[in-house]
């Protein structure tokens, strides 16, 4: 089967979850770059790509790469590109999404205008024709000018895989499903082990962690662009990874995972949410404001995005929100916390610093995953 050059782009500063998410498919890396990860694979790569990885955000096809510090060369270098290897004469194509930092040309509509006109004289000298139609299937073209370099991608998965399918309801400044899972595959939390997440809004934090625990693949219930790229992807390849994410679940199991909010709206939408998500029955939510947070088990985790600006009516509020963390923190013997936060002064209020402080980008916004790593409960005798 054709092998392909697959990008995967991921939050600045976790490009070390994502490769290991990919090594542990069956890939072998090619490239990890600043938001990231660049591996090879086939047709069927493509499909267990966007079923199976929880921390990308969607999976391109690398069409090619070349140098551009004029419109000319743009225009040159995108019609240099063998588009008609994958665009049927159908295909209904356009430069979706066009990202320029540090190079010459940085306009994306006026990038994105002059590929599309070298695309279609490309595809006019190898199909013959003056005019396409367009009403086959899509194919959205993604191109990042990085210091003048053009990478050239086709999106395979449409929507972003951040959108699982299951978040429906939703509070003000929820966490991305795949920034809540880089986060958790970053801590040493397994499925024996308490989670509770004391400020868990829509209830991303749980419902990710009850889908890594119970090994349910995120993109399991929701379709991808490419699904419909017959000449390149053969459907078989979209049926076995569904079988194979089928035969993956552990159905049989529980877990100690709970998430608590103030907020009963944000409590009514996590627990609506765990229901679509199919992991209702692993989670326990309960309306509940941090300074009562307390559990009788030792060597849990609190893997949690408490409010830091956008969920609090002011910032004056922080101080007195971090004590509360901190004093709930100290109140739980043996446990681990991790949070994320754009709130610098964390360490701070919350009374005591944290084992590690990893800087990662929300978007534009720095934020802080703040690691404040408990003992490692004692080794259970082997029977």
């Amino acid at each position: 089967m054709e092998q392909f050059e697959l990008i995967a782009p991921c939050h600045f500063g976790l490009e070390a979850v994502l490769k290991r998410e990919i090594k542990d498919l069956g890939y072998d890396i090619i490239k990890v770059e600043d938001g990231k990860v660049t591996f090879a694979g086939d047709a069927a790569a493509i499909c267990r790509a966007n079923i199976f990885l929880r921390t990308t955000e969607r999976i391109l096809i690398k069409v090619g790469s070349f140098r551009a510090t004029t419109f000319d060369e743009l225009f040159e270098g995108t019609k240099a590109l063998p588009w008609e290897d994958f665009i049927p004469e159908n295909g209904r194509f356009w430069v979706t999404k066009a990202t320029s930092i540090k190079s010459k040309l940085f306009s994306p509509s006026d990038i994105q205008s002059i590929m599309k006109k070298a695309m279609v004289e490309r595809m006019k000298s190898k199909y013959h024709t003056d005019w396409f139609s367009e009403d086959g299937a899509e194919f959205p073209i993604r191109v990042t000018l990085m210091k003048d370099e053009v990478v050239v991608g086709l999106d395979t998965s449409g929507d972003s895989l951040h959108k699982r399918g299951y978040r429906k309801a939703t509070v003000k400044a929820p966490i991305t499903e795949t920034l809540a899972a880089a986060l958790i595959l970053l801590t040493p939390w397994r499925r024996d082990r308490i989670l509770v997440d004391p400020f868990c809004g829509s209830g991303t934090f749980p419902i990710e962690a009850a889908l890594i625990g119970a090994d349910i693949a995120p993109g399991m219930n929701r379709s991808f662009t490419a699904e419909n790229w017959s000449h390149l992807i053969p459907k078989k390849c979209w049926y076995e990874a569904i079988d194979e994410a089928e035969n993956r679940i552990l159905r049989d199991i529980s877990m100690d995972i709970q998430g608590y909010d103030i907020s009963h709206n944000a409590i009514a939408a996590a627990m609506e949410n765990a229901s679509l998500a199919e992991v209702d029955h692993l989670i326990h939510f309960q309306q509940r404001p941090v300074h009562e947070l307390s559990h009788r088990k030792k060597y849990g985790f609190i893997i949690t995005n408490p409010p830091y600006g956008q969920r609090l009516e002011t910032e004056e509020d922080m101080p007195a929100l971090y004590r509360e963390i901190g004093e709930a923190y100290d109140r739980l013997d043996s446990w681990s916390m991790y949070l994320i936060t754009a709130f610098d002064q964390a360490e701070q209020y919350i009374g005591k610093k944290a084992s590690k402080n990893r800087k990662i980008y929300n978007g534009m916004m720095k934020t802080y995953f703040y690691q404040y790593m408990g003992p490692k409960p004692p080794k259970r005798p082997r029977p």
